[in-house]
């Protein structure tokens, strides 16, 4: 393997010893070849980011969001970089004022908006944490995080302003003053004062600095930049420290990778923000925008809309997690089946013409101008007409619909894979490699990589085709988890971190990634079952959206719940004559079977073990929600909820399948 593509070898593999298990060769980027890219010149810490930004770029648009007239969304009004900075300076000076100074934990919480990116930058620029707060870590986690790291000061949009007198008087403690992003009503102000707090609408907080001037700290790379709450799917939420090295470095790294590729940055470009800035993800994605002199324009806040605010931004950049472009793909489907026949035919021929050239190694803009101009055009408009490259991220995307999109979207579609603890970036698929799909490529060329054998599940990062525990090693690294020593060390061993993730090699260079460490458990024969593999496996029958597959050592087989594709049930019922609307779909004994029958044939397929095979199913209509907590907002399954909410249903599929 260590001639693969994208990759080159910077350590040996070590033999197993002492009870350690063994570790495969070091790779990095090909693109690091000659050492990692060097710190950008002048940047020491996130705010020199934005700092010199504004020198080179005053009158660049920086921050957009969409006027409201007469109640309906209009254009988008910006703010320029200038601007931005000289209203990121009167807060700061406000909060200064009110003795919020260097390490003082500062929360944000609300949707974006120009005034969380506002809120960050004076943090970034006095020093300050910045601490997100965000509710969708379930119910308890900001009253949570707002103790744990201790916020003294929270930027909090207007509508969450009840949501922070829940936490009351258990906050009250630590937190000491709130800013609302818009007005305060008297009666909120009110009950704030009860409990001690001082509240100030954005206005008024701004006016707090006026013609007071407070120097700058000098800041360092070490310095903490950020602390970022993570959803486990188990216990408490964790906070993970993000110094200024590591978004620093991981810039670096994403702007060597996109110049290799020649898909650099510049400030032409333009990007949705929608995905929450509570989120490493966005917030990396964003910084690199700010370096660039880009401009940002924020969505109204309604998945419901997103698509005509993509239509009036037109970004070039876009970021989405699988559920998004999944909802795409879906209405994508959908309208083609609503077109007729002639167009049906049409576009699959157009498909099937462009895929077949990109096969044979064209890039996606030369494998058929003709079909793109003609055809796929649509689908590009739809993204708003500019959009050259689309990244996924945060969980798996399916191979159908990543493949469905590099050919009609007439963009780069990307799959990247990151933590919060290693910045959002480690890995990430290249453009027009087609033997990519279903990865999430090589290594960003800023970290090292190695796989660790798990001997326990099977895989052995020394075989021919190496399988291991994913380990990373470099700058952009987290600090620790904040108040937990005990975490940090279980996650980072000689420089290592351990993902937990299962990873295997691929000949070209990239990575896949096929399980999770800790989802492991033994069924009563004695069989261990790697449940995320299987559920890779099972999640690429297209007819199902998600799938939870479940087993415990007291039962000899393993059951499911899923959420089918409503399109797909739907024409499956159509086709045979079988009537009645998705809910009543869901409950039929046929229906299940059709889709048990689907599960059994890609198990055949995959050559999966007779225990892997799923023995009955329960399809629920309504799909796996935070709402019900039974998903991370990244959409990781929480098995335990998952266990609770279905626990009759388990059982229901247990004692039936054992009837005679």
């Amino acid at each position: 393997m260590s001639q693969m593509k994208y990759l080159i070898e910077v350590e040996k593999h070590k033999d197993a010893i002492n009870g350690r298990h063994s570790i495969g060769p070091v790779y990095r980027s090909i693109f690091a070849k000659d050492g990692f890219p060097p710190p950008i010149h002048g940047l020491d810490s996130c705010w020199d980011i934005f700092r010199l930004s504004v020198e080179r770029n005053p009158g660049n648009r920086m921050l957009g969001h969409r006027e409201i007239v007469n109640g309906k969304a209009g254009k988008y009004v910006w703010l320029t970089y200038k601007e931005v900075y000289d209203i990121v300076i009167k807060i700061g000076n406000s909060l200064r004022s009110r003795g919020f100074a260097e390490g003082v934990k500062c929360g944000i919480y609300g949707a974006n908006c120009s005034e969380w990116i506002i809120s960050m930058e004076a943090c970034n620029a006095h020093g300050l944490y910045c601490v997100p707060l965000y509710d969708t870590l379930g119910a308890g986690a900001v009253e949570f995080i707002i103790c744990h790291s201790e916020i003294s000061i929270a930027f909090v949009e207007e509508k969450k302003l009840p949501e922070i007198l829940k936490t009351c008087p258990s906050t009250t403690k630590y937190l000491k003053t709130i800013v609302s992003y818009g007005k305060v009503t008297p009666n909120l102000r009110e009950e704030f004062e009860k409990y001690g707090l001082e509240i100030f609408s954005w206005d008024e907080f701004l006016l707090l600095g006026e013609n007071q001037h407070f120097d700058l700290p000098v800041k360092k790379k070490s310095d903490i930049s950020t602390i970022m709450y993570t959803s486990g799917t188990t216990g408490d939420p964790k906070g993970v420290i993000i110094s200024n090295k590591s978004i620093i470095s991981l810039i670096a790294g994403v702007q060597r990778l996109l110049e290799s590729v020649n898909e650099s940055l510049n400030e032409k470009d333009v990007y949705l923000s929608y995905l929450p800035l509570a989120h490493i993800f966005d917030r990396v994605i964003e910084e690199l925008f700010i370096l660039h002199g880009a401009s940002i324009g924020f969505w109204r806040g309604d998945v419901k809309l997103l698509v005509e605010d993509i239509g009036e931004l037109k970004p070039s950049i876009f970021c989405a997690v699988p559920r998004v472009l999944d909802r795409i793909y879906a209405g994508l489907t959908q309208k083609l089946d609503a077109g007729g026949i002639f167009k049906k035919t049409l576009f699959n021929l157009a498909y099937s013409r462009k895929f077949g050239n990109m096969q044979k190694g064209h890039k996606h803009g030369e494998a058929s101008p003709i079909c793109d101009k003609f055809v796929f055009n649509k689908v590009k408009e739809g993204l708003g007409g500019n959009v050259r490259l689309i990244l996924s991220g945060a969980a798996p995307l399916s191979t159908h619909v990543e493949t469905f999109l590099r050919v009609v979207a007439c963009a780069h579609v990307l799959q990247g894979y990151g933590l919060t603890e290693t910045c959002a970036g480690t890995f990430v698929s290249l453009p027009n490699e087609l033997s990519m799909l279903g990865t999430v490529g090589p290594p960003v060329p800023n970290v090292d990589v190695c796989l660790e054998s798990v001997p326990e599940m099977g895989y052995d990062a020394l075989s021919t085709t190496p399988r291991g525990e994913i380990c990373v090693r470099g700058d952009p690294l987290f600090s620790g988890y904040f108040k937990r020593d005990d975490l940090t060390n279980e996650v980072m061993i000689d420089g290592w971190f351990h993902t937990g993730d299962i990873g295997e090699w691929q000949p070209n260079g990239s990575m896949k990634i096929i399980d999770r460490k800790k989802n492991i458990f033994k069924l009563s024969q004695g069989e261990y079952v790697a449940v995320e593999n299987l559920e890779n496996i099972y999640g690429l029958v297209s007819s199902i959206d998600m799938i939870w597959v479940y087993g415990n050592s007291f039962e000899s087989f393993l059951v499911a719940v899923a959420n089918p594709n409503k399109l797909a049930l739907e024409r499956w019922a159509n086709e045979n004559s079988i009537k009645g609307d998705f809910d009543s779909l869901c409950e039929d004994k046929r229906a299940k079977d059709y889709l048990l029958g689907e599960l059994n044939r890609i198990a055949k397929e995959k050559k999966l073990k007779g225990f892997e095979f799923i023995k009955a199913i329960h399809l629920d209509p309504l799909p796996f929600d935070m709402e019900r907590d039974l998903i991370t907002p990244t959409y990781k399954k929480k098995r335990p909820q998952l266990l609770k909410c279905y626990q009759n249903v388990i059982d229901s599929m247990y004692n039936n399948a054992k009837k005679p």
